[in-house]
């Protein structure tokens, strides 16, 4: 990598590590003439990010410095300051709330939220707070920043949940926060909802909404068996989360957490051969960052279509087994045994992005620490990054903020499409109409205007739609 790309590469990820931000969208500003401001437009544009004036300015030649809006990057050293930053930067999620209040739909609702506890997470609870609703939080031991959740507290907000928490010990508080008692909850994992049916705790339960395709994958499965007994609301699969969060979200933060850390050990990400194991949404987002910094990528994938989308999409398929020796491997299926000893064995990195337990098979007995920071080695194999864990949250702050203002803002949809109408125990369908109401105020945000369809347009449109034009008897 020469010296302009890498320094380039820096100031673009200290920027999103600064402020936990996305690229993607965002206007840039790059002044200059030299080899490093060419790399930077080169990189950011890779990135999805516009450039014109205004937005952030990235001056290689003065220090350099960078600022947001005119000024200086905020300090986000205190977790109230990382709080408050979040909520100033989530704009749709505040708009869909404060149609909530408006409402008095939630007005006294109890809402338990369990899910990675972060700045962003801590935001969507007191915007329902403030909306009406009695709100409870329960973070996993590996999913909790104790400081945010000591901003919660102070705000009002009881948070269960504590790291040294293992085995029984956990099981128990998660079921006691289960006991408080709620009207609805918004899970992540679906690990909640599990342990509420197991502990005979559902029937109370108005309903609930997953947030993602590893939590949907146990729910479908008990929707089939018929224990599922309550609504949920598949919002993974809303348009407005699968789009932006898994691709975007995932794709930014996790890459850019690998190379942060590669960076600290003296490997650098561009010109190293990688692959994405799955090309789901995760996957899709992933490849393409990775391919943004320079490496060279190839995608293992067991679906025929996906295999054939990447194909389409400019990159190389094959097995793991063929294309992981010697290579970076970060795993996107979010499936247990992903990555097996095999390929520990003969990778040269391995990361995974998203995760569940047992994504990578290792024994905890054989990593060994490297000497740089969320970095062991397997035995005598591939160094593992954040020992399996989710690398964006491990080794970073998770998604960046505007892409969960989008996520929760579709919670917040489904906490209004549970309470507004009736709905069977089982799996339901994010509304298209209540995708389309989010993306429009994420425009109306950025102040976009787009063409409506013409009354010629829709009465043609309802006329193919009519059982004549279908071949239907009239």
């Amino acid at each position: 990598m020469t010296d302009a790309s890498t320094t380039a590469q820096r100031l673009v990820r200290r920027f999103a590590r600064d402020t936990n931000l996305l690229i993607a969208g965002r206007t840039f500003s790059v002044p200059g003439a030299d080899a490093v401001s060419h790399e930077l437009r080169r990189l950011l544009a890779a990135l999805g990010a516009h450039l014109g004036d205004g937005g952030v300015t990235i001056a290689p030649d003065q220090t350099p410095e960078i600022l947001l809006d005119g000024q200086p990057l905020p300090v986000r050293e205190a977790a109230v300051d990382r709080v408050d930053f979040a909520g100033r930067h989530m704009p749709v999620a505040t708009e869909l709330a404060r149609c909530l209040h408006q409402s008095g739909i939630v007005r006294g609702i109890r809402i338990g939220i369990a899910m990675v506890l972060e700045p962003k997470t801590a935001q969507l609870a007191l915007l329902l707070r403030d909306a009406g609703a009695d709100i409870a939080v329960y973070a996993h031991p590996d999913e909790i920043d104790v400081t945010v959740a000591d901003v919660l507290r102070e705000r009002g907000i009881p948070v269960d949940g504590d790291p040294a928490l293992t085995g029984a010990a956990e099981r128990a508080t998660a079921v006691d926060f289960l006991r408080r008692g709620f009207d609805l909850l918004l899970d992540d994992g679906s690990h909640l909802i599990r342990l509420a049916h197991e502990e005979g705790l559902a029937t109370g339960l108005r309903g609930a909404a997953e947030e993602t395709t590893s939590g949907l994958t146990p729910l479908r499965l008990m929707q089939r068996t018929g224990i599922l007994g309550i609504p949920v609301i598949s919002v993974n699969d809303a348009a407005m989360k699968t789009s932006f969060d898994n691709r975007y979200g995932t794709g930014q933060s996790c890459v850019f957490a690998i190379a942060d850390v590669l960076d600290a050990a003296g490997i650098e990400i561009r010109d190293q051969p990688a692959v994405v194991v799955g090309y789901g949404p995760v996957g899709e987002g992933v490849a393409a960052y990775l391919r943004a910094l320079g490496a060279q990528v190839c995608i293992a994938e067991a679906d025929p279509v996906r295999a054939l989308r990447a194909v389409h999409d400019g990159f190389g398929i094959g097995t793991l087994a063929q294309l992981a020796p010697d290579a970076l491997v970060v795993s996107a299926t979010g499936a247990p045994h992903t990555i097996d000893a095999d390929i520990l064995r003969s990778a040269a990195i391995v990361a995974v992005a998203g995760g569940v337990p047992d994504e990578v098979d290792f024994d905890a007995s054989s990593l060994r620490p490297h000497g740089a920071a969320q970095l062991d080695r397997v035995g005598d194999g591939a160094l593992l990054i954040a020992r399996g864990g989710c690398v964006n949250l491990a080794a970073a702050e998770g998604n960046p903020i505007e892409i969960m203002d989008l996520s929760f803002a579709v919670q917040l949809a489904a906490v209004e499409q549970l309470l507004g109408s009736t709905l069977t125990p089982g799996l339901h369908a994010f509304p298209a109409e209540a995708d389309q109401r989010i993306a429009r105020a994420a425009l109306a945000v950025r102040g976009t205007a787009i063409d409506e369809r013409s009354p010629a347009q829709v009465a043609a449109l309802a006329q193919w739609r009519s059982p004549r034009y279908l071949g239907a008897s009239a």
